[in-house]
This record gives C-alpha cells, structure tokens and sequence, in this order.
C-alpha cells in the first residue's frame, strides 16, 4: 500500500458481490405491525468487483448465473488493460475459483501479483466495504417489483460510487487498518 500511495504500484482488492433479489430490511422501530412487500422469485445479480486502493475507481464484471474462475480470468484481462505497463497486486480472499490453477496461471502471464488474505479476514478486504454500501444505498428496505430494476438500482448505485457519492465511498473506504508489534 505503501507504494501504491507512492504512485509505484497499483493495488486492487477484488471480491464478488451476490445479490438476491429479496427483501433486504432494514431496522425501524415502529409500534405497529409493518408487512413488507417481497419478490416472488429469487433471481441473482452476480457482481465480481475490483476497488483500486488509492483512486477508489472500481472495474466490475457482472452476470445472473455464477462467478466462477472463468469471471476471474475475465477480470484479470480488464485490468490488465486499465492499467497497462504498471506493476499490479491484487488482494483477494481464498475462494476455491480465485485460488485455482487457471486464475494463478493467467495472473502470471499477465504479470499480476495474487496477494491472499489470511482466510476468514473480509474485515481485511476494503471492496466488503462497498458491498455494504451499495446493499445501504439502494436495497435495505426497498422493493423492486421486478429484476431489471433490481439490477439496474445496483448498477446505479455503482456507478454513482464514481461521482456523486464518491466522496461518502472515500470515509468509508479507507484503508484503515488496526496493527499489532509482534509479541516478543
């Protein structure tokens, strides 16, 4: 990070996102019984994301059936792409389909740096951070009667990350960070 900040390395953290679309509630308080309309179906809205670590500028990759090591690989090419003739690290968690053979083969093709995080750390993972902002913004107590405006309240809210609420994004996207000296 530290040579991110330096403008020497670019870092991504990267993690998937998968929305249902069902009712997310919200917390309210109330004093009478509120029944709170729900989708009859329970389509996905797949998001794998990548959140640069100084720019905040996000690249996404999105689908309706699964993230899969073929939707890293997919990834791995856009920001091959965005940043090309810069040295990259990208911070991901260890799920089986970033982990696998295919996914580190390409990464070193491309000359990017998988940088895994200890498992069960998301807390560790600032991209979890906008999972939780997105989810905030457009579906905590809100109905979609179907899964075009589903999709479409999520895709805005992304894409608002970028520009008008990026500066909210940048209090809760911070990198950081509690670290302890090692005991001796």
């Amino acid at each position: 990070l530290k040579e991110a900040k330096e403008n020497k390395r670019t870092v991504l953290f990267l993690d998937a996102a998968h929305f249902v679309h069902a009712p997310f509630v919200g917390f309210v308080w109330c004093l009478t019984r509120i029944i709170i309309k729900s989708p009859s179906e329970r389509q996905r809205f797949n998001v794998l994301g990548a959140i640069n670590a100084i720019s905040l500028e996000l690249i996404t990759v999105v689908n309706t059936t699964y993230i899969n090591a073929n939707s890293i690989c997919v990834m791995l090419k856009k920001i091959k792409k965005q940043y090309e003739g810069k040295t990259i690290t990208i911070i991901l968690d260890n799920a089986r389909y970033q982990k696998c053979k295919l996914v580190m083969e390409l990464a070193t093709v491309l000359n990017i740096e998988l940088l895994y995080l200890p498992t069960y750390s998301p807390n560790l993972n600032i991209i979890e951070r906008l999972w939780k902002f997105v989810k905030n913004d457009c579906l905590y107590s809100k109905y979609y009667d179907n899964f075009a405006k589903f999709k479409q309240a999520i895709i805005l809210s992304l894409k608002e990350t970028q520009t008008k609420k990026k500066e909210r994004l940048k209090k809760l996207v911070a990198l950081n960070f509690q670290t302890f000296k090692k005991a001796a």
